[in-house]
């Protein structure tokens, strides 16, 4: 059997994506529907500008609830709190403060991969700056190699 990726999430995460599928295969295909029933009768379908955007936007729409499924089949749903870890040490959903060489400050919390938005401070564990930042403890120097080269933080504070 292939080797399945299973995605970190947390329950709310998880939640969120059942709720998003089920409104799509539920009312998201039904609105759809009704979208490409009034589109056909505009006429010749050749030469029909709305029934070709309904067309596309079922495509789009099964397309995402095929994401959505692949996503929900392998989600592994992480506890927020490594239990085993001292408190101190960063874990996923730690909140750790770092400063870097020229040092600025910046504030992440260590999230799964399907929760991850660098915007609002959310990193992934798998991406570069976490696996460096997973397992260190406030005071620790940690070193980053990342696709733009190789940088060191200091981590300041840890709160999990």
């Amino acid at each position: 059997m292939a080797n399945v990726n299973r995605f970190k999430m947390s329950q709310e995460r998880y939640d969120a994506l059942k709720k998003e599928l089920d409104y799509l295969q539920t009312d998201g295909v039904k609105e759809n529907a009704e979208q490409i029933k009034e589109a056909r009768g505009f006429g010749d379908l050749s030469e029909n500008s709305e029934y070709d955007e309904a067309k596309s936007e079922q495509a789009k729409l099964y397309t995402r609830i095929a994401e959505l499924q692949v996503l929900i089949d392998n989600a592994e749903i992480v506890d927020n709190i490594d239990h085993d870890a001292p408190k101190d040490t960063v874990t996923l959903s730690s909140s750790v403060t770092v400063r870097d060489e020229d040092g600025f400050e910046e504030r992440y919390t260590i999230v799964g991969s399907q929760e991850a938005n660098p915007r609002e401070g959310k990193i992934s564990d798998d991406s570069p700056v976490g696996r460096a930042l997973i397992g260190h403890r406030a005071g620790d120097s940690v070193s980053v190699d990342a696709p733009a080269g190789s940088f060191r933080f200091e981590i300041l504070s840890v709160e999990n």
